[in-house]
């Protein structure tokens, strides 16, 4: 394990219900970021996706991608120091390219592949995809900004 939920929160603002990632398995900064979120069934948005036949949302999917890639993008950010990073936050610009392959259910976890495209300057693409049992059920192109707060 390299990052526990509660270094994730140390990086990321979001909190419960909308922190989509549990733990960072694995980081090369600069290129790339594992991470799982393990997928209940008491989460909220099963009340109403679907009830009955639950399938966890696409959105929430690429939703967790990116804060999968917000990590890796803060994680590989060496050139400022940790107070000017403190005061920085990462902007979800665009999507493009994404595609679902397969239904995520309760009880599935999910394991995000995040790796670099290309980064200029505050803005990063991203390659995002999105694993159960090593079969792809979700993949994206992302773009973020890192802008202060």
């Amino acid at each position: 394990m390299l990052m526990d939920v509660t270094e994730i929160q140390k990086i990321l603002p979001h909190r419960y219900p909308f922190l989509l990632v549990d733990r960072v398995t694995k980081l090369d900064k600069g290129e790339s970021v594992i991470a799982y979120k393990n997928v209940s069934i008491s989460e909220p948005v099963f009340e109403g996706h679907f009830p009955g036949h639950p399938i966890y949302p696409g959105v929430m999917i690429l939703e967790g991608m990116a804060q999968a890639g917000g990590i890796l993008s803060f994680m590989s950010m060496d050139d400022l120091p940790k107070e000017e990073l403190a005061n920085k936050v990462v902007y979800f610009m665009s999507i493009d390219k994404a595609k679902f392959r397969t239904p995520v259910r309760p009880g599935d976890r999910l394991e995000y592949r995040v790796s670099v495209i290309k980064q200029k300057g505050s803005i990063w693409m991203l390659k995002g995809e999105a694993y159960v049992d090593d079969k792809l059920a979700c993949e994206a192109e992302l773009k973020a900004m890192i802008v202060d707060k």
